[in-house]
């Protein structure tokens, strides 16, 4: 008889997984792609770890709270395994500092890079074949690894909404971000192989598309296209009609183009909603964090942005207590978010990380600074969105219906990107996963209640 996956085959069970992912639906996207290629060859998905003969866990390596969510979770599992259980630390914290979690995590039995998660499956069938072998390192310095190159799905499916990953990798030098190290050089997926994707979620009846990556407008850059997003969703409108909408997440100031602008305008797929993480509004505060500094071109965009579709969301995600962030600087940034009434804003407060060329600032601006601006800036927010739904009660939205919770339908309208927006709440239930149009019957700070009309 042969051996296979760590199992005789006609013996015993096939051999089972089990994926925890952790951090941004890009490393999702990984995940998905990661059980795809086990599921094709032979492996069988399972949601209890401790049936799972391969247990992964796809970190997040991007800021300390997410390396410590990382850690909790890697040591949780390892503390229930088997003699006979693999565990696996993939992802970006892998990929950044496999040192760290090998001693931490003393049970783990490899680390699998970002860049290497193709390998998954030979990885596995030497961890389940191997008995007292040392820990196994894949950590690759090269390029973003793309799913077409596994045959695997760039996409991720949660009911009728996918993300689908349509770049990998950042050519920007933001002070504070350590992703361009840990997932290298912006780099674009083929169109073709983009579209093809977008054609099986077509066939697979998805009612919304989320277009991701670490800066989904420069996509095409590497390659010397202009303007490649625009072209994108037009290539998208025309293979796929059927999929009403299509979002795009992850924007960059200064390069919001009219061409974009106006493909988001004109094409009825393209939702009027855009994420542009702007991090902070001070001239000054911007160059440190070695972001675009020119506060007067955000202002124009975001107001070109308004005016050819007045009912845009616009969402940004902003840091506070970056080092050498006085009062003024701050009070700059408090008055730039009364200014332009975000429908939807996120703050972190400043995570100093080793590596980035931040680190040589220091972290001076102390703990308890960093949460009272925080507070104040959520504070302020709160009064907005819930300012901005008000303006909503009696109008008609409609609403992509997600799931039933006791007596409620809960939802979300074009302004609700999935899991960071807020939601609409149907007090009946009704069947999910369609798109229905509903009257706003109530504004909370982010929430909507509604009724299906």
């Amino acid at each position: 008889m042969r051996k296979r996956f760590g199992v005789v085959r006609g013996a015993r069970r096939p051999s089972r997984f089990y994926i925890a992912s952790l951090g941004c639906p890009k490393n999702t996207v990984d995940s998905n792609a990661m059980g795809v290629l086990l599921q094709r060859s032979g492996y069988q998905p399972t949601l209890d770890s401790s049936q799972a003969d391969i247990v992964i866990v796809n970190t997040c390596g991007f800021i300390e709270q997410a390396r410590a969510e990382s850690l909790e979770t890697l040591e949780g599992l390892a503390a229930s395994l088997t003699e006979r259980q693999r565990l696996v630390a993939a992802g970006c914290w892998a990929q950044r500092d496999p040192d760290t979690i090998m001693e931490a995590v003393p049970r783990i039995d490899a680390v699998l890079g970002t860049r290497s998660w193709p390998q998954i499956v030979p990885l596995a069938e030497r961890l389940l074949s191997a008995v007292g072998e040392p820990a196994q390192r894949l950590i690759e310095d090269r390029l973003s690894a793309m799913p077409e190159e596994a045959h695997a799905p760039g996409y991720v499916i949660s009911g009728k909404s996918a993300f689908l990953k349509i770049a990998d990798g950042c050519s920007r030098h933001c002070a504070f971000c350590a992703i361009p190290a840990i997932k290298g050089p912006a780099v674009s997926r083929d169109v073709d192989a983009i579209l093809e994707d977008v054609r099986q979620l077509r066939d697979y009846g998805m009612l919304e598309i989320n277009l991701i990556a670490q800066d989904t407008t420069t996509y095409g850059a590497d390659r010397g296209e202009r303007d490649g997003l625009a072209g994108l969703f037009e290539r998208i409108a025309e293979v796929a009609p059927e999929i009403p909408w299509v979002r795009v997440l992850y924007a960059f100031p200064g390069f919001i183009t009219p061409r974009l602008i106006a493909v988001m305008r004109d094409i009825p797929q393209v939702l009027p909603y855009i994420d542009l993480p702007l991090q902070h509004a001070d001239p000054g505060v911007l160059r440190r964090m070695r972001r675009p500094a020119d506060m007067d071109q955000v202002r124009r965009t975001l107001a070109d942005l308004r005016s050819a579709m007045p009912d845009v969301a616009l969402r940004t995600t902003l840091i506070v207590g970056f080092p050498g962030e006085t009062e003024s600087e701050f009070r700059t940034l408090v008055d730039f978010v009364r200014e332009v009434r975000f429908d939807r804003l996120g703050v972190f407060t400043y995570s100093l990380e080793s590596g980035t060329a931040a680190e040589a600032l220091g972290d001076d601006v102390p703990a308890e600074v960093k949460e009272a601006r925080y507070d104040e800036i959520m504070t302020l927010q709160q009064d907005i969105s819930l300012q901005r739904n008000q303006e909503l009660v009696g109008k008609r939205l409609t609403v992509l219906l997600e799931g039933n919770d006791k007596d409620l339908t809960v939802g979300r309208s074009y302004r609700d990107a999935p899991e960071i927006d807020g939601l609409v709440l149907i007090p009946e239930v009704v069947e999910p996963h369609r798109l229905v149009t509903v009257e706003i019957t109530e504004a909370l700070p982010y929430d909507l209640g509604a009724r299906i009309v």
